[in-house]
């Protein structure tokens, strides 16, 4: 009895879902750390989406991203969502939002408050507001400055694939 007992409690403590372990490990990066993700050229359509937990518009947008990323990842399609989040809010709003809705892209915390030399480099028109959306690949890029329902996201990703 005392195994089965201590054999339940090994696996009930050693099992972590996949989405908790990704969330104790949240990558903050600043804009100099975040520079290259949006810049690679490799063979990969990339999709990087600008977001925060305090925007509505971006929250309604997520799961069409997600809904991309699980149907397109075979098809060299890579979503990274990037979170505007204050860092005061990563633990309390940003963490328990990804665990609640299970997000599996790619999340990165963008932790840069010198925002007048950075919203530039992403896009030399963009006002700096969320959300917003780069896609692009080695022959092509395209800015976004608006949301997307998931036949917009998808149709704008065909596009990129050749």
């Amino acid at each position: 009895m005392k195994n089965i007992l201590l054999i339940t409690i090994l696996i009930v403590f050693s099992c972590k879902s996949e989405n908790n372990e990704v969330v104790e490990e949240l990558k903050v990066y600043d804009f100099e750390a975040l520079e290259p993700l949006l810049n690679k050229t490799d063979d990969k359509v990339h999709v990087i989406n600008f977001w925060a937990t305090w925007c509505a518009p971006c929250i309604k947008e997520l799961p069409y991203f997600e809904e991309l990323n699980a149907n397109y990842k075979s098809k060299n399609v890579e979503v990274v969502l990037v979170s505007l989040d204050f860092p005061k809010q990563y633990d309390n709003k940003l963490k328990p939002y990804i665990i609640k809705n299970k997000l599996m892209s790619q999340v990165i915390a963008l932790d840069d408050t010198d925002t007048n030399t950075w919203i530039p480099k992403v896009d030399e028109d963009w006002s700096g507001a969320i959300p917003a959306t780069i896609i692009y690949n080695k022959d092509k890029r395209r800015f976004y400055e608006r949301s997307f329902n998931y036949e917009e996201l998808q149709k704008e990703v065909k596009n990129f694939l050749n």
